[in-house]
């Protein structure tokens, strides 16, 4: 008999070209099947709660999965999975699902994390992680910028082109700047961002858009007019991908994560 399983992932995206599979690319999807079918015997589709682009991380991923001939435990899942995973990509939680459990259409929200060091130093064992500006920012300015982002309304200016969707209306429930409490020392600085779905490249144009702020080049009132537009060309630049991680995907209790996300996420910092 059928069982249906929600897996909850975390990975550094640095060497995979995302997560959907590509024909002779690393993908984390790819890798994630391949080491079902070697641990397991079993041909498995993972359905990932969004498709990470290339460089971006994760620790609170969910992908749903159905296996056709599966009669041990979760923990023994698993295991199972995590023997044949590289080093790079590890599952932290293995829970029993509906049947019907899909780990797109039955997602409630998601929320990602950017980091970002301001200054200093460069550090050669978080360069992988952070978006590292050479100019100072204000952060108090980024985080009035940030409260304009928050609404339910149409953000195409925050959509790069190359993935068609119906509506660019969302639903942005916060956005946040967090310094971390040791900032002057450190230069390090999150913005988190939650919404019930997002458009392609949403939350790095969002951080692009609100460093542009946090540099003096616009005041936060300029987000106003971003919005209004409705068109990618007024927003700010695509902050790159290494800063990025997708935090946590809600689902109705019963599918929600037990991880407490913060503990799993590399160098915060905050």
């Amino acid at each position: 008999m059928s069982r249906t399983f929600a897996l909850v992932i975390a990975y550094d995206g640095t060497d995979y070209s995302g997560w959907q599979v590509q024909p002779e690319q690393p993908t984390i999807q790819g890798t994630l099947q391949t080491s079902i079918r070697r641990s397991t015997g079993q041909e498995v589709s993972v359905i990932g709660s969004g498709r990470t682009d290339a460089g971006v991380h994760a620790f609170g991923q969910v992908a749903s999965c159905r296996f056709p001939n599966w009669t041990a435990s979760t923990e023994a899942l698993l295991r199972a999975i995590n023997s044949r995973l590289p080093s790079a990509i590890v599952v932290n939680e293995v829970h029993e699902a509906d049947p019907d459990f899909h780990a797109i259409r039955d997602a409630l929200g998601k929320r990602y994390r950017y980091q970002i060091q301001v200054r200093h130093q460069r550090n050669p064992f978080e360069h992988r992680y952070r978006w590292r500006l050479r100019r100072v920012v204000d952060v108090e300015l980024m985080k009035i910028a940030a409260k304009k982002v928050i609404g339910h309304r149409d953000f195409s200016s925050f959509e790069s082109a190359g993935a068609e969707r119906k509506s660019s209306v969302r639903d942005v429930r916060d956005c946040v700047v967090v310094p971390s409490p040791d900032f002057e020392q450190t230069g390090h600085l999150a913005i988190e961002v939650e919404a019930n779905g997002f458009l392609y490249n949403m939350v790095r144009n969002i951080v692009g858009t609100l460093v542009e702020v946090g540099m003096g080049k616009q005041p936060p009132d300029w987000i106003d007019d971003v919005l209004e537009q409705k068109n990618r060309i007024y927003a700010g630049p695509t902050a790159p991908p290494q800063g990025l991680f997708l935090k946590h995907v809600h689902y109705l209790p019963g599918y929600r994560s037990t991880i407490t996300p913060d503990r799993h996420l590399p160098l915060t910092g905050s």
